[in-house]
């Protein structure tokens, strides 16, 4: 059995480092409901004189995730397309977002019997480039009206959005920090791609990147920080990987409540090779981790008919997250 192809995938898209610039978005924030804040009933003394009413402030109920509740595991599974504007090469969630939520439907149909579906919107968002840029990073983040776009789709599509992270030669946490904003709502989390985050010295798609289950829970630690207190339900942290080496370290992850941490195994290739890549990668992930696998409509037909869903769903472990791309 070959191993699994372990060059880039895909070229740094020019489309995409040269995208329109969009008009800039005012985020989509979603509206907390109030409620009294709870308390004891206390009888207050008699008092023959009239005295002010005060009235303890009203505390925001928890969001909710788009199909209700505030956890993603096990009530859901989630079937993701990925995508960015302009760029077919980077997964189907392009173009016409409308029609690619109809293909997205169609295609997790097969994976809804015994879980509720929720719609996955992986939007490459920080965008790793062969040059360094005006921050030096050999990174770019995304305009916000684009990551407006991709939110008003997911949510249009009852979904969650995912903002994916390429980080050149920064660190992750930085990269992710800097979508803040958009961090806050109730439905956007994040999809880490270590092999597009490089050392210094090094530039992205000439060498593959790595990181380290270190770096990884940085991230974790500060999403739950915005979970704990914007009352916000779990958040999604994937993180992609490729071949055992792109991530190193990651026994020391730590499971925190507000966060659902995925691994997406990305191996491409013919089924036989894939599903080995899959069980070689899912080796000694810690059991809080969430299995992700990823399938690719051109680079895996190229070696046989693409898995179907039943094949996805024989994996073992079974996969929580399926992508396609």
């Amino acid at each position: 059995m070959r191993l699994p192809d372990l060059r880039p995938r895909r070229a740094v898209p020019a489309a995409l480092l040269a995208a329109v610039l969009l008009l800039t978005g005012c985020g989509g924030g979603s509206a907390a409901s109030e409620a009294d804040a709870p308390g004891t009933s206390t009888s207050a003394p008699r008092s023959t004189s009239a005295a002010p009413t005060t009235t303890a402030p009203p505390t925001p109920t928890q969001l909710v995730l788009p199909t209700g509740g505030t956890r993603v595991f096990p009530e859901h599974r989630l079937v993701g397309f990925s995508g960015a504007p302009g760029s077919a090469a980077l997964g189907p969630m392009t173009g016409d977002l409308a029609a690619a939520t109809q293909r997205l439907r169609d295609q997790a149909v097969p994976y809804g019997a015994d879980r509720t579906v929720l719609p996955t919107y992986e939007l490459i968002a920080t965008t790793a480039h062969p040059f360094p840029g005006p921050a030096g990073t050999f990174s770019g983040p995304a305009d916000d009206a684009v990551v407006q776009q991709y939110l008003d789709a997911a949510r249009a599509g009852g979904g969650i959005l995912l903002l994916g992270i390429q980080p050149g030669n920064q660190d992750f946490l930085p990269a992710v920090q800097h979508y803040e904003r958009w961090l806050k709502e109730p439905d956007v989390g994040v999809a880490l791609d270590p092999e597009w985050a490089v050392d210094p010295g090094q530039v992205p798609g000439d060498v593959f990147g790595s990181t380290t289950g270190a770096e990884l829970d940085s991230v974790s630690a500060y999403l739950d920080g915005l979970v704990t207190t914007h009352r916000l339900p779990q958040k999604v942290m994937l993180y992609h990987q490729l071949h055992a080496q792109i991530v190193t370290g990651q026994e020391v992850l730590v499971d925190r409540p507000g966060v659902a941490v995925v691994k997406s195994v990305d191996g491409i290739g013919a089924a036989a090779d894939k599903v080995a890549t899959y069980q070689r990668v899912m080796e000694g992930t810690p059991p809080f981790v969430h299995a992700g696998f990823k399938l690719f409509y051109e680079e895996d037909t190229r070696s046989g008919p693409l898995m179907d869903p039943a094949a996805v769903l024989a994996l073992v472990p079974q996969p929580e997250y399926v992508l396609y791309e």
